[in-house]
């Protein structure tokens, strides 16, 4: 089976929700690693998500200055390279934009929304996995699926 990674953004806790949603709980079990784009508001949230795998996290707008987190992150996983932000700016150009600052990344990772995005288009995997926990004006509550190996990637939205 090919490495799994859960992709979080805006989970927004304590402020929106108290605690991680139950079906979300059942995949960060079976996750090798778990990504978060940011606003987590409080550090116990990475620590919860650290009890389950690694973890890789960058700061968002909403995350108050004692969350010591990056604001942009690359790394690899199952031989794809991955990047993360929390705010990849407007839609309109966002996909050159986002090349141009990660011009090594497959997949580039990004949150503030909360409106889930999947699109792979010319080599590049642009994926907000909406939030769990603050649907806002989404019609449900929002994570994704990473999945990557030896190169290849594939990812895919859920609802809970």
């Amino acid at each position: 089976m090919s490495p799994l990674a859960v992709v979080l953004a805006d989970t927004h806790i304590p402020r929106r929700a108290h605690a991680l949603p139950g079906g979300l709980v059942l995949h960060l079990e079976k996750a090798d690693l778990i990504l978060h784009a940011g606003d987590l508001i409080v550090s116990s949230v990475l620590d919860e998500l650290a009890s389950y795998t690694p973890v890789h996290a960058v700061k968002g707008n909403m995350d108050p200055p004692g969350v010591a987190l990056p604001e942009t992150l690359e790394f690899d996983f199952g031989g794809v390279k991955i990047a993360m932000i929390h705010d990849s700016g407007r839609k309109e150009g966002r996909r050159k934009r986002l090349q141009k600052r990660f011009p090594e990344a497959r997949v580039v990772v990004f949150g503030h929304s909360h409106i889930p995005f999947l699109e792979d288009e010319v080599g590049l995997l642009l994926l907000n996995p909406g939030s769990p926990t603050d649907k806002r004006r989404q019609p449900q509550h929002t994570f994704a699926l990473l999945h990557a190996e030896e190169g290849n990637v594939r990812a895919e939205i859920l609802t809970l």
